[in-house]
């Protein structure tokens, strides 16, 4: 269960949509911003929030159409971008610096926000755990066959389907573990990551979906300039290992990958301690540092 929130407030992005953003812990203290993933919400940070808020400033936010942000006509990349830079004009004061964490859906975000000059104004460093910047539906080993055109389809499909997902059923769980997580995942954590992403809606899961589908975020690896660290599991199935090497190679600023033997696709969740940690670090090492200069 995610902590309750110092205070909550609604952000207004560049085309009207209404966000839900959440702030915990003191006023005072080193800022941390968490963006979250497709068919996720700020709950899936509950683990980091609960071991931040104690003496960082952790401001996490639902995604346009995601928990409790509103339905939006729009989805793209751009914005994405859009909400993530008033989220940071609505929370930190001019020049603060920030460390953003993004997972999945929320790195793409970051680096669709590369460029920004809201990000390049907030962000102290970056971590991207378990994300991609192209080619996810190719990659994607979700469906257990050699790639190909026919895994492609076959992904595309599955990834973009219009059924609800339905209740949390234990058939519903065992197919998010293999999806989404590591085989020895705890069935709690099962269970805490089902119920989050049943409940997204399914008219957004899918419109997502599309732009997943599309993107081709490279030119944004590259405009992240800020120092980066890149997290992911070995058995990721929808952004695999390759796609965390691909991101880390081109980065300007990369800090390297930290590969979690046996995880999968969800290491907030998975590794909770370890995430946290490496944000902590980021903050130590960055926010310190810029705010020392």
């Amino acid at each position: 269960m995610t902590p309750a929130a110092v205070r909550a407030l609604t952000v207004v992005s560049a085309d009207g949509s209404r966000l839900h953003v959440e702030v915990h812990g003191p006023d005072d203290a080193p800022a941390v911003v968490l963006a979250h993933g497709w068919t996720c919400s700020t709950a899936f940070w509950a683990a980091q929030i609960q071991g931040l808020a104690a003496d960082h400033r952790v401001i996490a936010y639902d995604q346009r159409g995601h928990g409790r942000s509103p339905v939006s006509a729009v989805c793209s990349t751009d914005a994405l971008a859009d909400d993530l830079e008033a989220v940071l004009e609505a929370t930190l004061a001019t020049g603060e610096k920030a460390v953003i964490a993004g997972h999945s859906m929320g790195g793409m975000t970051v680096l669709a926000a590369a460029a920004r000059p809201k990000l390049r104004e907030h962000a102290a460093a970056v971590l991207l755990c378990s994300t991609g910047s192209s080619r996810l539906v190719a990659e994607s080993t979700v469906v257990p066959i050699r790639p190909g055109r026919l895994r492609t389809w076959l992904t595309r499909h599955i990834l973009g389907a219009r059924a609800p997902l339905g209740p949390v059923t234990p058939v519903a769980k065992k197919i998010l573990r293999y999806a989404t997580m590591g085989a020895g995942s705890a069935p709690h954590l099962v269970e805490s990551c089902a119920r989050i992403v049943h409940a997204c809606p399914r008219r957004v899961r899918h419109s997502w979906s599309q732009v997943l589908d599309r993107l081709d975020l490279d030119h944004g690896v590259r405009e992240l300039t800020v120092p980066t660290a890149v997290v992911v599991g070995t058995g990721d199935r929808l952004t695999p290992p390759v796609h965390a090497h691909r991101i880390a190679a081109a980065l300007p600023h990369s800090l390297g990958v930290t590969e979690l033997p046996g995880l999968g696709h969800m290491t907030p969740v998975e590794a909770p301690d370890l995430v946290t940690g490496r944000i902590r670090e980021l903050v130590t090492t960055y926010t310190q540092l810029k705010e020392g200069a």
